[in-house]
């Protein structure tokens, strides 16, 4: 059988607004490299501060740990005291929106980015992400594109979010299915 995959036909500016400028983002990039990707544990202000210079809405209280990989800052927006665990990656192609009181456990993958595999040639299919308050992402959890999570739930270690989740659930597994209630 022949491969009917394309990946020559793969067009990058086909479906992905960048939301900034080349510059920007080269600029944003080296910054990144600096402050963010570094294990050095720069201060929380400094990186919030960082994050707004390039169009991020950040609000009170943020922790950001080292090795924090935000793509596009210019598509984030983040609530009142929230914590996003070392070496979490924001793969914001389109808007992550995450409210208060989040946390963001280390290792978890938020990927606003994918492709379209009944496309030969593999084009986009993003979508935002929005996590609201009170929600946390446990170690090493992947969410895809176009999933909210809803109010107060728990995604539990290792899982995989591809769809919507309710509030207040324990969701556990690949995919997540919802295992308990968090708050009786």
């Amino acid at each position: 059988m022949i491969s009917r995959v394309r990946l020559k036909k793969f067009d990058a500016k086909y479906k992905l607004e960048r939301g900034a400028s080349k510059f920007v983002e080269i600029t944003w990039y080296f910054f990144k490299m600096i402050f963010f990707l570094t294990a050095f544990p720069f201060p929380n202000f400094l990186k919030a501060g960082l994050l707004r210079l390039f169009g991020a809405h950040i609000g009170n209280g943020v922790i950001i740990k080292p090795r924090v990989n935000i793509h596009f800052p210019w598509k984030l927006v983040i609530g009142d005291h929230v914590w996003i665990g070392e070496e979490a990656f924001l793969l914001n192609f389109e808007p992550l929106i995450i409210g208060n009181n989040v946390c963001i456990s280390q290792r978890s993958f938020l990927c606003g980015g994918n492709h379209d595999f009944r496309d030969p040639a593999m084009s986009y299919r993003n979508g935002p992400i929005t996590l609201n308050d009170g929600a946390w992402v446990g170690a090493s959890c992947f969410v895809g594109p176009n999933v909210v999570v809803g109010t107060d739930s728990v995604i539990t270690a290792g899982s995989v979010v591809t769809v919507n989740l309710e509030s207040n659930g324990v969701f556990r597994g690949n995919p997540a299915i919802k295992v308990g209630t968090r708050w009786k």
